[in-house]
């Protein structure tokens, strides 16, 4: 794609004295050694300033084994020999003035290894990168007039954990593209601002998470193969354009959550891999330094500055793009040294078993400084396994993540809904098992991007029968989602249905609204729900606490029919009733707390959602006939493959 030249769309950084520039001082060489500087995209890297009155850059690099540093770039079309570096004593950090040098040039390190193999390697701290497939650093001020005054004092109210959130997985590259000169290309953070706004809006979603922004040269690994752990994709613009994005986002009401990895890199030459000739950002034994799935290196937690890097990394985004959440990806991959390992092929802990102490370590300490400097944002685990306490505090011996994503719940959920209707009684268990475990940590419910890649089919195609009935099952599936205690995630496309799966190099398949309008009424149905989800109290004060659900009967699983209420702090109840056949149940007798008219606030089976519409008429009466442990009871129809949503017509 085409990206406007960035040197003219840009603003200028003032120059700054010496006295103010980013000279390293005693104290962060102590602090970046000791793993507790947390600010290092200040210290290292380049910066412009004026020293001695010329204009240049202060540049510094780590690299504690390399016989000698040089930058070359632009400034010095690209001579070795121009500017060199000189350590700083012992700190294992090369630095210099390189006068000339200023905003928008290209720039690397020509790092003379330990292992006499001199490379030229991309800056670490580099917080803007030249467009992939090219792989230079960039001197830049990442200037911007922030706007979203009222959004940053008030998201920390709406992000505690009796607060809804309903968060749109996003990939930006794939989302929509644009016809330039007559080819498809990926919009820019600018043209995002301008329509997934408004997207996210009618949805009723309150936010958006990006798969990884990082500037990452292999596209296809969708950001998870990052090298730029300060400098986002420059293949949609500049640092200043992802922060209008985010800007326009949070003057919206609309919270940003960014995917961030720090459990494995890229082997890429000029990246961080064997920076000085060693193994530097990664451990050196193989059983512990690369990782066998992702052909990645992994890094060396139990390294003080390796931890400094990390963290510092985390606090860019929370501190200079005003991010409010941190989805840390593969942390199972982190916790487990035998993680994708055969027997022989991994090193035990000094304890002889396979967990991870230093990742443990750095977990943890990553969780206590975010919640200790941002208390307003959210942290998130994407944690596969049965792990104890990942979401609860530190100081209980928890790994101290505000929420982690319920895979187990994605997986058994998927598997029941992709199975014939008349099969489904086989596995009822699949679905109230979840109330065995589901408040032993606070919960995210994922549709993911996972679950729609490498041929598993789009949320839509991995539904039986036929059109009709697909989408039926979807309307019940998102409706059994956000009814379910746990915060709420779906990937792109499945808010209309797409029926392809998704692939990073296409855009989403817009079109389907003018093929069929059952994607336009998937939508409306979705939206409504997640409106009702973030209005009532009742659907989302108890997702992460006990008094939020109550089964009203699990039992009935010849029919297939499950029924729950949500419950605010107050006691304000929502009565959900699924029925996941096609058949249509009448005379469906359910126990409820109160007499009364008892309200249909969403039946996934109206004919404005694509349904038959089948249903209570708008409500029904509760009469003092005991049932199902409650003194009173209402009769239902239960239309087919949908879910009834009921509120007490007293709320």
């Amino acid at each position: 794609m085409t990206t406007p030249d960035p040197t003219t769309t840009s603003p200028q950084p003032p120059a700054v004295d010496a006295a103010d520039s980013p000279w390293l001082t005693d104290d962060d060489v102590y602090l970046f050694a000791e793993g507790s500087h947390l600010r290092l995209w200040r210290k290292l890297g380049a910066h412009q300033i004026t020293h001695d009155g010329a204009e240049g850059c202060h540049v510094a690099v780590w690299a504690p084994n390399a016989r000698s540093v040089s930058l070359v770039g632009d400034v010095n079309h690209w001579d070795g020999g121009a500017n060199p570096l000189s350590p700083r004593g012992a700190s294992g950090v090369w630095e210099g003035f390189v006068p000339g040098m200023v905003h928008g040039h290209a720039y690397k390190f020509r790092v003379a290894g330990a292992d006499g193999v001199t490379r030229d390697k991309a800056d670490p701290f580099a917080v803007h990168t030249e467009t992939p497939p090219r792989t230079a650093s960039k001197v830049w001020h990442p200037y911007h007039q922030w706007a979203d005054d009222e959004w940053m004092a008030t998201r920390g109210e709406r992000q505690q954990l009796d607060q809804p959130m309903a968060i749109y997985e996003v990939h930006l590259g794939s989302w929509q593209r644009i016809t330039q000169d007559g080819q498809p290309r990926p919009m820019t953070y600018h043209e995002l601002a301008e329509r997934l706004v408004g997207h996210v809006q009618a949805m009723g979603f309150t936010h958006v998470e990006f798969l990884p922004v990082m500037e990452h040269p292999f596209y296809g690994s969708w950001g998870y193969q990052s090298t730029g752990f300060f400098a986002p994709s420059s293949r949609f613009g500049t640092p200043q354009d992802l922060k209008h994005l985010i800007d326009t986002l949070h003057q919206a009401g609309i919270g940003v959550i960014l995917d961030w990895v720090p459990s494995h890199f890229p082997t890429d030459d000029w990246a961080l891999g064997d920076f000085d000739g060693t193994h530097l950002f990664e451990h050196a034994d193989p059983r512990q330094g690369f990782h066998p799935d992702w052909r990645s290196y992994i890094f060396n937690y139990g390294r003080d500055e390796v931890r400094s890097f990390l963290l510092s990394s985390a606090m860019y985004w929370l501190e200079e793009f005003h991010i409010d959440g941190l989805r840390v990806d593969a942390v199972a991959s982190m916790l487990y040294l035998d993680y994708s390992r055969e027997q022989g092929e991994w090193i035990p802990n000094q304890w002889g078993g396979n967990e991870n102490i230093e990742a443990i370590e750095f977990l943890r300490r990553f969780n206590t400084e975010v919640f200790q400097r941002f208390p307003d944002v959210q942290t998130f685990a994407e944690e596969s396994t049965s792990w104890p306490m990942v979401s609860r505090p530190t100081y209980v011996g928890g790994l101290g993540f505000g929420l982690k994503w319920d895979m187990g719940w994605m997986h058994d959920t998927l598997e029941v809904f992709q199975r014939d209707p008349v099969h489904r009684k086989y596995h009822h268990d699949q679905l109230t098992f979840r109330a065995m475990y589901g408040y032993t940590e606070n919960f995210c419910l994922p549709l993911s991007h996972d679950e729609v890649v490498h041929g598993k089919g789009s949320l839509l195609s991995k539904m039986p029968g036929d059109a009709w009935q697909k989408f039926a099952n979807l309307r019940a599936l998102y409706a059994y989602q956000f009814t379910t205690p746990g915060k709420k995630l779906l990937f792109m496309g499945g808010e209309f249905g797409q029926w392809r799966e998704w692939a990073h190099e296409l855009s989403l398949d817009w079109h389907l609204f003018d093929d069929d309008p059952l994607h336009g009424q998937l939508l409306t149905c979705l939206g409504d729900l997640a409106r009702l989800y973030r209005d009532q109290p009742a659907l989302h004060e108890g997702d992460c606490e006990p008094f939020g659900f109550e089964w009203v009967d699990c039992t009935d699983w010849q029919a297939s029919v499950l029924s729950y209420v949500r419950r605010a702090r107050d006691g304000r109840e929502v009565l959900v009733v699924a029925n996941l056949t096609p058949v249509v149940r009448d005379n469906y007798r359910v126990g409820v707390s109160q007499g009364g008219w008892w309200r249909e606030a969403l039946n996934t089976d109206a004919t404005e959602y694509g349904g038959s519409g089948v249903g209570n008429c708008g409500g029904v009466e509760a009469l003092p006939h005991p049932s199902h442990g409650r003194n009173h009871s209402i009769v239902l129809t239960l239309p087919p493959m949908a879910v009834e949503i009921l509120v007490p017509d007293t709320q």
